[in-house]
């Protein structure tokens, strides 16, 4: 009846999957660079928000920071033994805890005991640790 009236029927071209069109996809040049700068900017986003990534100059810092804190960590405890070693070290001991926590690294810094031997003079970090160790033991 269709063919009586004079029309023509027109197919309908059928909807591709997925899998269609990634097989018949085709990417040009242009496609592909920007595919490819896309993923490097998307791992070192990646990277440097949640992989741990850091710069040198970052890594430098946190080695500096580690390194010290390991010599104060190893120093005041033989600031502690310097400390045993005064004569008037229980009379003193009282004049620290009556300090102000602010100022107790520099009675340490003043009494000597965080000066090490054959150092000139005294470390602040290494003062402040010997305070707390002093404290924290007696």
């Amino acid at each position: 009846m269709e063919q009586d009236r004079g029309e023509k029927r027109v197919e309908q071209p059928r909807k591709l999957s997925v899998g269609d069109r990634w097989r018949n996809a085709q990417p040009t040049k242009v496609m592909t660079f920007w595919l490819c700068v896309a993923s490097m900017v998307l791992t070192m986003i990646v990277g440097f928000a949640w992989g741990g990534w850091v710069t040198g100059g970052t890594a430098q810092k946190m080695a500096a920071t580690m390194t010290d804190d390991a010599i104060v960590t190893r120093l005041a405890p033989i600031c502690v033994v310097q400390f045993n070693q005064d004569p008037g070290k229980e009379k003193k001991l009282t004049e620290l805890k009556g300090t102000d926590s602010w100022q107790r690294d520099g009675y340490v810094e003043k009494q000597g005991w965080a000066t090490m031997p054959g150092a000139e003079k005294a470390d602040r970090n290494v003062a402040e640790a010997c305070a707390k160790l002093l404290l924290a033991s007696k």
